[in-house]
């Protein structure tokens, strides 16, 4: 059993993004989230690390790389529905608006369209041989 990080509290942390940190695609979706949040509050974690292990673990969720997960509340979210509400809770006005445009898709046709792109990320977008290496600013924000 992996230990949940010392003096991480997964409700008092705050929202938490969970990405495949040797993904191209998912790296840029972080990018993309850093410019357009409107508060600074999201943190992130690679799903390779321990930390994240350890979160995935105490809310009985097994490790799946193929997508992007949203912890909020106590609360995980995957696929195009982690997305949708990553856009609506943490992203400035216009895309907040197209995280709720999303919502309105039907969760089936919404995962079906995540999920082909999910498999050929590594194809379309490439990847590299190790996760990223978030710069000294964004440390704090990130599992350790």
């Amino acid at each position: 059993m992996t230990e949940i990080p010392r003096g991480f509290d997964i409700d008092a942390q705050g929202p938490l993004m969970l990405f495949d940190g040797v993904c191209n695609l998912c790296n840029g979706a972080l990018q993309f989230l850093l410019r357009v949040e409107k508060h600074d509050k999201l943190r992130f974690g690679t799903l390779q690390s321990e930390a994240a292990a350890a979160v995935l673990e105490h809310l009985y969720a097994p490790l799946d790389l193929s997508t992007v997960v949203y912890v909020n509340a106590g609360k995980l979210y995957t696929h195009s529905t982690a997305i949708s509400l990553l856009l609506r809770h943490h992203a400035k006005p216009g895309w907040a608006f197209l995280g709720l445009v999303l919502a309105f898709i039907p969760k089936p046709v919404r995962d079906f369209g995540y999920l082909v792109v999910a498999r050929n990320r590594y194809k379309w977008f490439g990847h590299k041989e190790t996760c990223l290496m978030p710069t000294p600013a964004l440390k704090a924000r990130f599992l350790s």
